[in-house]
């Protein structure tokens, strides 16, 4: 069951970055651009979590991956929000 739901969690990753990247082909905004790029990364978080059989994933290298995701997410927000703001001035 562990190994159906961790296969499923890494799917619905990918299909969420696949949204992103079509939004991001619509309308070439770097913040979709980001998003897609954290989601693969959540992807491979979990399916190489899985498969290489990591139980207690804090201290594992692995983590970083999922780390790197929210950062870029976050300096894609604040990007977003910073250039947004000069556009309006």
């Amino acid at each position: 069951m562990v190994e159906f739901l961790s296969g499923a969690v890494t799917l619905a990753y990918l299909i969420a970055a696949l949204f992103f990247l079509r939004f991001w082909r619509k309308t070439a905004d770097r913040l979709f651009l980001v998003f897609t790029v954290a989601f693969v990364l959540f992807a491979l978080n979990q399916g190489l979590a899985h498969m290489l059989a990591v139980y207690h994933e804090p201290s594992s290298f692995i983590y970083a991956l999922r780390v790197l995701g929210f950062v870029l997410i976050l300096i894609a927000i604040v990007d977003k929000n910073v250039s947004s703001g000069k556009s309006t001035r």
